[in-house]
């Protein structure tokens, strides 16, 4: 991203930090008890780089000498207040961009705490925000504050603090909009909610054939650590690349068991009832998600998905 663009986009997210403040001081009021007391913690992964975990979410968190850039602004606007309160506390920087993968309430309310930042997204996903928001009865003042100022549709750089922070479209996944964040100088990948970390899938707006093909283009990224979006990090970073080949053999052998049935006739309630894939039952998710799993990957690889 050229310098003046840059800087154009930080003096815009200037100008709306006294709207934000307000809105902040405003909202403090409505925040029930449990959400002002829900807690989350910032963990260093390598030297620059942070996950800000509340609960099984996980927020990406990237350090550089001109200021943050944060991935996934989590599930209320209490959290996401206290993620940027331990950054300025521990980094000692200002947010400047917040970029978003994942549509779903859980991973965007917390984007009106992000008012004086710019906010980037895939065009599927503002679409899908925006869509959710209307079906919701949002308020237009709580549209604008979720939504993001800057779309993109394959890829789009940030260049901050001497770190080239490439924002990527790798295809339809965990829904049809997911970016993850991938610097390539230092090696490692944040990708959100295509990676559940020793859980099951959730995929009720997913797309699980694309998923595969998804996580194949993240696999062949020259990156050391994949962060996952869901899920326990190791002690040892790098070992998430085993754990996404892990998640990835969830997909292959949902796809499989699907093809099996397809391939002897099973309608798609004879299938969902008929595969149970009992080696992962025991995974967060499962008893919520395997259903839906089956019935998706089912819908996909007959046609039957938009």
């Amino acid at each position: 991203m050229p310098k003046t663009i840059l800087a154009l986009l930080i003096l815009l997210a200037s100008s709306l930090f006294v709207f934000s403040v307000k809105a902040q001081e405003r909202d403090d009021a409505r925040l029930k008890p449990a959400e002002r007391n829900r807690s989350g913690t910032l963990r260093q992964l390598i030297p620059g780089y942070y996950v800000f975990s509340s609960t099984s979410f996980n927020s990406g968190v990237i350090a550089t000498s001109e200021g943050v850039v944060v991935l996934d602004a989590l599930s209320s606007e209490a959290i996401a207040r206290q993620e940027r309160e331990v950054i300025a506390s521990v980094i000692k920087q200002p947010v400047r961009f917040l970029v978003s993968s994942t549509f779903h309430n859980n991973y965007t309310w917390g984007n009106v705490a992000f008012q004086d930042v710019i906010k980037v997204g895939h065009e599927n996903y503002r679409a899908d925000l925006l869509a959710q928001m209307q079906r919701d009865r949002v308020s237009p003042e709580n549209q604008k504050a979720r939504l993001p100022q800057v779309t993109y549709r394959d890829r789009l750089t940030i260049h901050l603090g001497g770190k080239e922070i490439q924002i990527l479209y790798l295809g339809r996944g965990h829904t049809r909009g997911d970016s993850i964040m991938f610097v390539p100088q230092d090696r490692i990948a944040y990708v959100s909610e295509l990676f559940f970390s020793d859980q099951f899938l959730y995929i009720n707006d997913g797309y699980g054939l694309s998923w595969l093909k998804t996580l194949d283009a993240i696999q062949a990224l020259p990156a050391d650590i994949l962060v996952p979006g869901h899920g326990l990090i190791p002690e040892d970073p790098k070992e998430t690349r085993q754990g996404l080949h892990r998640f990835r053999q969830i997909l292959v052998d949902l796809r499989d068991a699907v093809q099996e049935e397809i391939a002897r006739g099973a309608t798609e309630d004879q299938a969902a009832a008929a595969i149970k894939l009992p080696q992962y039952e025991k995974m967060q998710g499962y008893r919520s998600q395997r259903e839906v799993a089956v019935r998706r990957m089912y819908k996909e690889m007959t046609g039957k998905l938009p």
